[in-house]
């Protein structure tokens, strides 16, 4: 078809074939002039007017303009086309085979262009193309032309059908009516598709765009890593060398190698006395034994006793200084794991006390302030702080850094666990409760439905997860609050993204017979107000 060959340029909006006498609306959108008179006859009913395309509203029936600059188009254009070859010849060119370019229905002919011209163009002669089943475009029932189309049923009819068929009363229209206004609704939900589908683009580039975001983190954070590892093995192999060298000189400086020296001299000097007297021994003359005057410097020697105890005994105050040595490698490991911490910006877990004058009447909390339970009414001492629900908040706030806290519910089914600002409403429910308003948040469990709540809004995470023990981690400059379950391994349930205002404080709201221990974690609490 033509109108395949130039798009849609020469496309009419209603039928999509080529313009036939195209005219203009006042909005400038084009259309064939039997389509859309067709279309503004039915939205004459209405008294409501409105152009197919554009969807601008007219207050009464608009004019159609013709449009020659467009018609003009089209004749360069069908003047231009290349001749049609059909496996169909005209029905009316009886003295020559001349290929036939529609069909005519009614009639049940093949036509030419010169016959299509000269062929009557009332609304019963439908034209189509010459490849349509014939058999198609007729009633099963009646077998007669399908001319209408009936609303109520949804179907193409015959005359017969609605005249005196299973269509009669019903709501007719004609199958040009019809068609434009399915076309009409056609483009309306044609254009809410490209229109979801332009949402759907965005998002999946959104999506991609955070993807090479979190990939270069990843890199960076790993070349990070990569740096900080070999950092640590310098300073390792560095200290390593260090250690080593202090240990042998501190076994340099014992002085064995002295002493070792005098005992050799002394060992030399009583070796030749032995042999001396083993001499003197083998003797066979009594006088010359007699006579040897030195014999009292033969039995005694320098700086022993009889028994040589001294010797043996001249090492028993010595020893490398093992605890000193140890003590300075601590020193040493200490500096290089502090620096890391600098590097990375270590979390530091916080020793989270619960306040007693914040808790709500149906709240115990333990000597410790480690534990809070739902309770019976308890009838406290009324403070401004205290809430009037079972919640309570911690002692301390955070106001900068990086920090995290655990908990275990252990088998308690409702209860909500996260963080707020101290000026958090304490009497109006529902919205002092955690994660009611906007200025706290928190992850609620309710049976074995798990969910993060803030400022009312409620997003399901998980279910059923199989630890009763949870981490909650701060970064308050990064505006980021996470929970995590810690299961093997640990699962990171929901992080929410803000920009803290004021200082936050750990809290807890039990339902019914639920209790919450604040679990013991190693480390300092960091900076806090």
């Amino acid at each position: 078809m033509a109108s395949a060959a130039v798009g849609n340029e020469l496309e009419c909006f209603l039928c999509r074939c080529i313009y036939r006498d195209p005219v203009n609306l006042e909005c400038g959108d084009k259309f064939c002039q039997e389509c859309i008179e067709t279309l503004l006859d039915s939205q004459e009913k209405s008294a409501t007017y409105s152009c197919p395309e554009c969807n601008k509203k007219f207050r009464s029936r608009p004019a159609l303009y013709k449009n020659t600059a467009l018609r003009s188009k089209l004749q360069n254009f069908l003047s231009d086309e290349p001749e049609v070859k059909s496996e169909f010849t005209c029905t009316q060119c009886f003295h020559a085979s001349v290929p036939a370019v529609k069909y005519c229905l009614l009639c049940e002919a093949f036509l030419c262009d010169n016959h299509l011209n000269i062929h009557c163009k009332s609304l019963e002669h439908i034209i189509t193309d010459p490849s349509t089943s014939p058999e198609e475009r007729k009633c099963s029932v009646h077998n007669k032309l399908l001319q209408y189309y009936c609303i109520e049923d949804s179907v193409c009819v015959c005359v017969s059908c609605f005249a005196n068929g299973e269509h009669t009363g019903h709501h007719i229209e004609s199958l040009k009516e019809a068609s434009v206004k399915k076309r009409v609704q056609l483009s309306h939900i044609l254009q809410n598709l490209i229109t979801h589908r332009e949402e759907i683009e965005k998002t999946a580039e959104s999506l991609q765009k955070s993807l090479i975001k979190v990939q270069e983190k990843a890199t960076n954070e790993t070349k990070r890593v990569s740096t900080l590892l070999n950092y640590i093995r310098i300073q390792i192999n560095e200290l390593e060398k260090k250690v080593h060298g202090e240990i042998y000189s501190h076994a340099e400086r014992l002085s064995f190698s002295n002493q070792m020296q005098n005992l050799e001299s002394k060992k030399n000097e009583l070796s030749r006395k032995i042999q001396q007297i083993e001499e003197l021994c083998n003797v066979t003359d009594e006088l010359s034994v007699l006579q040897e005057s030195d014999i009292g410097n033969l039995y005694y020697g320098d700086g022993t006793d009889n028994n040589g105890s001294n010797y043996m005994h001249l090492h028993s105050d010595r020893d490398l200084d093992i605890a000193g040595i140890l003590q300075a490698l601590h020193s040493d490991l200490s500096d290089i794991f502090t620096g890391i911490q600098v590097y990375f910006q270590v979390y530091e877990s916080a020793d989270i006390v619960l306040n007693l004058n914040t808790a709500g009447n149906f709240l115990t909390v333990s000597n410790d302030g480690k534990m809070a339970s739902w309770s019976f009414y308890q009838k406290y001492t009324s403070t401004p702080e205290r809430f009037h629900y079972p919640q309570v908040l911690s002692m301390k706030s955070f106001c900068s850094g990086r920090h995290y806290w655990e908990l275990d519910a252990g088998e308690s089914r409702s209860w909500i666990a996260g963080m707020c600002y101290h000026s958090i409403d304490r009497k109006t429910f529902p919205y002092s409760t955690i994660g009611k308003n906007n200025k706290s948040w928190g992850l609620y469990k309710v049976g074995n439905q798990y969910s993060v709540l803030h400022d009312s809004k409620d997003i399901q995470i998980a279910s059923n997860i199989s630890t009763n023990r949870f981490r909650i981690y701060l970064d308050y400059r990064a505006g980021q609050l996470s929970f995590y379950a810690l299961c093997d391994p640990m699962k990171h349930l929901y992080t929410f993204k803000a920009t803290f205002t004021e200082p936050l404080h750990a809290a807890l709201w039990l339902g019914e017979n639920s209790c919450i221990r604040i679990s013991a974690v190693a480390g300092s609490f960091g900076k806090s107000e």
